[in-house]
C-alpha cells in the first residue's frame, strides 16, 4: 500500500497525472512556479524520489530525464482508501460512515460504479432477476419455512 504523498510530491504528481505525458523537470518547474517559490533542483528531487518510491518511471533524454506516471491518480485515491478501511475494526461501520460523508453527487458516482463492477447481469429488472437460494427453496417446498420454525 502507498503511504500518503506529501504536499509537494502530490503538487507534482497532480501536473504529471493531469498533463498524462513524459514531462520534464523544467515543465513541472514552471507550472510550479505560478503558484510558490520553488528551485529546479528542489523539482528534480522531488521526481527523483517519486522515481525512487515507484510513483514514475523515467527515461534519458539527453542530460535529462522525462518523467510519466506508473498509475493514475484514480488508482492512487482508490489505493488509500482500501488501505483506510482495511485498517478499520468494523469495515461496515467504516463503510457507513464514508458513505455518510458524501454528497448526492459521490453517492450516485458510487452507485454508477457499483453498476459497473456487478456487469450487465444485474442490470435487469429485479421481477427479471433469478430468485434468490433462500426464495428457490420457499417456491419449491411452500412449507418448509413453517416446518423449520416447529409448527
Amino acid at each position: 500500500m502507498p503511504r500518503p504523498l506529501g504536499e509537494l510530491e502530490d503538487a507534482v504528481m497532480t501536473r504529471v497525472w493531469k498533463w498524462n505525458r513524459p514531462v520534464t523537470v523544467r515543465e513541472v518547474l514552471e507550472d510550479l512556479q505560478q503558484e510558490r517559490s520553488i528551485a529546479y533542483t528542489t523539482v528534480m528531487t522531488v521526481l527523483d524520489n517519486l522515481h525512487q518510491k515507484g510513483w514514475v518511471r523515467r527515461e534519458a533524454e539527453g542530460r535529462a530525464y522525462r518523467y510519466e506516471a506508473v498509475s493514475t491518480r484514480a488508482a492512487y485515491a482508490a489505493a488509500l482508501m482500501n488501505d483506510a478501511w482495511s485498517q478499520s475494526d468494523n469495515p461496515a461501520a467504516a463503510l457507513v460512515a464514508f458513505f455518510g460523508m458524501m454528497s448526492e453527487e459521490q453517492r450516485q458516482a458510487l452507485q454508477d460504479a457499483v453498476r459497473i463492477v456487478q456487469g450487465p447481469e444485474t442490470r435487469q429488472a429485479p421481477e427479471a432477476a433469478e430468485p434468490r437460494p433462500a426464495q428457490a427453496e420457499q417456491q419449491e417446498n411452500p412449507g418448509s419455512a413453517e416446518d423449520a420454525g416447529g409448527r
